[in-house]
């Protein structure tokens, strides 16, 4: 099969889960689009909104329409690290020999759930980071591998919300994107009425499995990135980091510290996706310009002047990337 045909086929499948997955999440296109941009490119995935828009149910429906091991974690204040990852408990063989079994968490599993992850202290939360960067666990000295593909889809409560806490920057850096998820419309939240409370009950069928994702995300590698391009998300990043010679304004002026090379990846390999979609078998600046502010808004960090004037990571990323010209600008000027 020639890449243009694997081209094709990924973005027929693409679309066939976001609609299969929009026969019970009503709008929230963008978002949908986000998170399959996330397990298409082999990342986690974040996402923010107050409680009762979806977040929890977007992501069941995927499990849903895709055939992998799901697991839901509920976060809680009082939740435990081996509650996520598992634990050590002495077994005891038919000759009463003792011995140290490990007997594995819920993170075993290939889709996770990390519900509302912001309510549980940091620590709880760091539980995460091994699985989330290397797709395995240590415990006891031992570590064992976990299934691919593994995916770790997040939701969490706007920080102003009470009994929420700050996730720790090395978490925050694994999320591939973070997804902010608008309120509904006047006519999704009818729509809404419409399918929860009638008598039949929407639900998505598994179209995909694991050998598909797997596949998918080898024709997304294989989509050519120009070295302007790759430049061009190098540049992005640099410009978030205010102690860098030539920073813009809007970094100098209202960041603390701006995003690491996991922005950069994420910046090209999301570009990739939305290449595929648009039919296109390379990356253009256009592409990048599109998921910066998924891909960044976790990885900057506004300082209190910022916060002073009321700007978000969205507001000071919009003047970051006004500020730094495509290749092709460069160039004329």
């Amino acid at each position: 099969m020639s890449f243009e045909q694997e081209a094709g086929r990924f973005r027929k499948t693409f679309l066939s889960l976001a609609d299969e997955i929009a026969k019970v999440i009503v709008g929230q296109r963008e978002t949908v689009e986000g998170v399959l941009t996330c397990l298409f490119a082999g990342g986690n995935c974040l996402i923010e909104g107050v409680p009762g828009l979806g977040k929890t149910l977007l992501v069941k429906t995927l499990s849903q329409a895709i055939d992998l091991k799901f697991s839901r974690i509920q976060f809680t204040p009082d939740l435990m690290p081996a509650d996520i990852i598992g634990t050590e408990i002495i077994h005891i063989d038919e000759s009463g020999a003792k011995s140290l079994k490990f007997r594995p968490g819920p993170v075993f599993a290939q889709v996770i759930l990390a519900d509302e992850i912001n309510r549980a202290t940091p620590k709880t939360q760091s539980a995460l980071l091994e699985a989330m960067q290397e797709h395995r666990v240590t415990v006891g000295g031992v570590t064992h591998p976990l299934e691919e593909p593994f995916l770790v889809i997040a939701t969490e409560n706007p920080l102003e919300m009470e009994g929420t806490y700050l996730l720790p920057e090395a978490q925050l850096d694994r999320f591939f994107m973070k997804l902010d998820v608008p309120f509904s419309s006047r006519e999704d939240l009818n729509s809404i009425l419409d399918r929860t409370t009638g008598a039949e009950e929407a639900s998505a069928h598994g179209i995909l499995d694991a050998a598909g994702i797997l596949a998918a995300r080898k024709v997304v590698r294989q989509v050519v990135a120009a070295p302007e391009v790759k430049d061009y998300c190098s540049r992005i990043v640099l410009a978030t980091h205010p102690e860098v010679a030539g920073a813009p304004e809007a970094a100098r002026k209202f960041l603390k510290w701006g995003a690491s090379p996991r922005g950069a990846q994420a910046l090209l390999l999301a570009g990739k996706v939305h290449a595929l979609l648009a039919e296109r078998y390379n990356v253009s600046f256009h592409d990048v310009q599109r998921i910066a502010l998924p891909a960044l808004r976790h990885r900057i960090a506004p300082n209190f002047e910022a916060q002073a004037d009321g700007l978000k990571e969205d507001e000071i990323l919009r003047r970051i990337l006004e500020s730094v010209p495509t290749a092709e600008k460069a160039m004329v000027g």
